[in-house]
């Protein structure tokens, strides 16, 4: 089991994440979005697509663009990572992941 925390909470927590280069990501029903909210920054990967990123909202403590996802990964990504990621959440930023 793969477990997200940050500021003490538990953000995410799965056996079937998916590793994409070095990072878990974690199916969206495993997440608890109640500690997200969408920002407006977008990364572009070359290969993956479009991001889109969560701050991360725990006791009041915000953690800027700590989460992103890709909801429409680019054709012929999910056949590279072996499995449709669309909506698969990653972290960092002092995000905490305990394998």
């Amino acid at each position: 089991m793969v477990k997200a925390t940050w500021n003490g909470v538990l953000l995410a927590e799965s056996d079937e994440t998916i590793m994409i280069e070095g990072n878990h990501y974690f199916p969206p029903d495993s997440v608890n979005m109640e500690y997200f909210e969408k920002t407006e920054t977008h990364t572009t990967c070359f290969w993956k697509g479009l991001a889109y990123y969560y701050n991360i909202v725990v006791n009041g403590e915000t953690n800027k663009d700590a989460a992103w996802y890709y909801p429409e990964p680019k054709e012929g990504s999910p056949e590279r990572v072996g499995k449709d990621f669309s909506n698969y959440v990653a972290f960092w930023r002092d995000v905490e992941i305990e394998e």
